[in-house]
């Protein structure tokens, strides 16, 4: 058995696979003809480049503005218990409306609902800037959320039904994490320079120009996909399904001020598993499920996404600790903290461009194994920090490391969890691994501050910071060598292959 065969009976994409888009010219069992490694056509790295482009600046949004709070506080009026909000109502509707928003893209159109999604993020973006006061800044930032949860699964699935199952698409799924993570990055990085050198304001500025090329030139590079006969959309699983992440993303978001244990935690949270398990129910029963029951029962779907659960949970709050660290002990500037984190982009970048092969070599069970067990070692490294500034080269090696780990497991968890899906199913697909994306960023800091602060809570000093650092990033470890070694144990060696794209009616 070849390298890429062993990939395909690993990941579920044995014998003939849905998936190939538009113009691929690949061969469907193969991602390439003749046996020869498959190449991208011209066409498919216009589409690799304008697909990427948007999801980089939705990365870079998502982070942008957290330097910049202060100073958007200051300048509009904002409270400093309402600051959050600024962060929490796009968080919202980010991972609230993604799996919505996601199935509708798979029913009236991924092209149409990726376009919208982008003007209404420029549109948003330009409004931000110019806010006068709190309610107008945060009417921008909840259509920006709305727009993210629109463009995100959508260009996802875009990618996904623009590559045929196998090399091609993973080496386009690896690009497109390492660049969403580098622009995670990124954004902390220029949302410092931007509010120090110019205004905050530039933070909304800065994505207009960039929605407005994308606008410009997607409707030639991009061809619509969309069902031959149009379902009914299953309003019941939508209302519930959206409803139950509005509160379970509300409850994480509460409890990182309140704590785990308050009302105002807790109350949302329990609302929010009700409903989420009242949707598992309305889908079983539903004529045209927004998700299909035997979609969630499918192990690489479940573990799949559980592996990227801990992948985003993880990185995401170990930014926020490593920071924390910087400026408590450490004493650097926020923009100095920010600068730092270059090395962690740099670790994804590389993680995401290696990851492809690594799953070829390999496969993706193995990569998600060796990523985890990867940023295992590199987070338990930084448990060695201490009070010196010459712990800064620790850092930085940890981040590194830690970032080429990650992404080999968030560019496996977007293998596997989309792999074997046929092309009407893969704005489904994309929107459950967008929400699982959205989520984990969304729980990470919460947890671990609130781990953090059990320990720095009514002491002063570094020393305390120091401490509940250390806890955190003990308990972060222990989080992903735990994914590392059941997540893989637990998936599929083989599946059944996807339905053809004829036959699942797809366009």
């Amino acid at each position: 058995m070849s390298a890429v065969d062993e990939v395909y009976a690993d990941a579920g994409r044995t014998g003939p696979r849905s998936g190939a888009g538009p113009g691929t010219g690949a061969d469907p069992a193969t991602g390439g003809g003749g046996g020869a490694a498959p190449r991208m056509t011209g066409r498919q790295r216009l589409v690799l480049v304008v697909l990427l482009v948007a999801q980089f600046m939705l990365a870079v949004d998502f982070s942008i503005l957290n330097v910049a709070l202060p100073q958007i506080g200051k300048g509009l009026g904002f409270s400093l218990a309402n600051l959050q909000w600024i962060a929490t109502t796009f968080a919202l509707c980010a991972a609230g409306f993604t799996l919505l928003f996601g199935r509708v893209a798979d029913l009236f159109g991924r092209r149409r609902l990726f376009l919208v999604g982008l003007a209404v993020l420029g549109a948003s973006s330009l409004v931000g800037g110019l806010a006068v006061d709190p309610a107008m800044l945060l009417c921008a930032r909840v259509a920006q959320g709305l727009a993210t949860a629109c463009v995100t699964p959508a260009g996802l699935s875009l990618l996904t039904t623009s590559f045929p199952e196998g090399p091609l698409r993973d080496k386009a799924l690896g690009l497109n994490g390492a660049l969403m993570s580098a622009g995670f990055t990124t954004g902390a990085i220029l949302g410092g320079v931007l509010t120090d050198l110019l205004s905050w304001r530039w933070s909304f500025f800065i994505n207009v120009p960039v929605a407005v090329v994308v606008l410009v030139v997607a409707p030639a590079v991009l061809s619509e996909s969309r069902p031959k006969q149009r379902p009914r959309l299953d309003v019941p699983g939508a209302v519930t399904v959206t409803a139950g992440l509005l509160a379970i993303v509300f409850g994480l978001t509460q409890a990182g001020d309140h704590g785990w244990g308050s009302a105002p935690a807790l109350a949302p949270l329990i609302a929010g598993v009700v409903l989420l398990v009242a949707f598992y129910f309305v889908e079983a029963k539903a004529a045209s499920p927004l998700v299909p029951v035997s979609i969630l029962k499918r192990r690489t779907v479940i573990f799949g996404n559980l592996a990227g659960l801990i992948a985003f949970i993880t990185e995401t709050s170990l930014v926020f600790l490593m920071t924390l660290y910087m400026q408590e002990v450490l004493g650097y500037s926020p923009l100095a903290a920010g600068l730092s984190f270059g090395v962690l982009g740099v670790g994804t970048i590389i993680g995401g461009a290696v990851a492809a092969r690594v799953i070829a070599a390999t496969s993706t069970r193995v990569t998600l194994a060796a990523g985890g067990l990867l940023q295992t070692a590199a987070t338990a490294v930084l448990l060695l920090l201490g009070a010196q500034h010459s712990s800064i080269w620790l850092l930085l090696a940890g981040t590194f490391a830690g970032g080429v780990g990650n992404m080999l497991v968030i560019v496996g968890f977007m293998v596997t969890a989309t792999s074997g899906l046929a092309d009407h199913e893969q704005g489904m697909a994309t929107g459950l691994a967008t929400m699982t994306q959205q989520i984990g960023i969304t729980m990470g800091t919460p947890i671990m501050s609130a781990i953090a602060t059990s320990v720095i809570a009514g002491r002063a000093g570094g020393g305390p910071v120091l401490d509940g650092v250390r806890l955190a990033v003990a308990v972060n470890a222990a989080v992903v060598l735990a994914g590392a070694l059941i997540v893989p144990a637990v998936l599929p060696r083989r599946t059944a292959a996807a339905p053809a794209p004829a036959a699942a009616g797809g366009a």
